[in-house]
């Protein structure tokens, strides 16, 4: 599962580099790398909003209190996020013109779209895995246990 406080620091860090280089007045494309490290972890906080929406069956079941703080942190993360994206909009917009900003957008949702592909269909396929695993494991050992049962029980009488 995604952290959102971590992918949140993330995103703050380079966001924070990338307003030092406007007052700077670095260029757009000497900061794209904290530009694409501040979209990796909007991408990140996105996907944690959508986990926490979901969450996996053993956590529900087991941490249900940390779920809900999950889904406020996640909250409370993509919020900053939203003021973070329209802050850089108002820096491009005004530095560059609303073409660049349209350009940023459309990579954004290029370096979303590899992320969700890639980092996100690998972390979901494992989270099942290991449901799966713990389901049989939970089932097996219910099955096991039940068995002892009855043959304690036999051995009784």
């Amino acid at each position: 599962m995604i952290d959102p406080i971590s992918a949140a620091a993330t995103a703050s860090a380079a966001f924070n580099t990338i307003q030092k280089g406007f007052q700077v007045a670095r260029s757009i494309e000497d900061m794209a790398s904290d530009l694409s490290r501040w979209m990796g972890a909007l991408s990140d906080l996105e996907q944690a909003e959508k986990e926490a929406k979901n969450p996996p069956i053993f956590k529900k079941l087991f941490a249900g209190q940390s779920v809900e703080a999950e889904a406020m942190e996640a909250f409370a993360a993509k919020t900053r996020a939203e003021e973070q994206r329209a802050q850089l909009k108002q820096y491009i917009q005004f530095s560059y013109g609303q073409s660049k900003w349209d350009e940023l957008v459309k990579m954004e949702g290029s370096i979303r779209k590899q992320r969700q592909e890639t980092i996100y269909k690998q972390r979901e396929r494992r989270r099942k895995f290991i449901e799966i695993v713990a389901i049989i494991l939970t089932v097996i050992t219910g099955v096991g246990a039940l068995i002892l049962l009855v043959m304690w029980l036999r051995s009784l009488s």
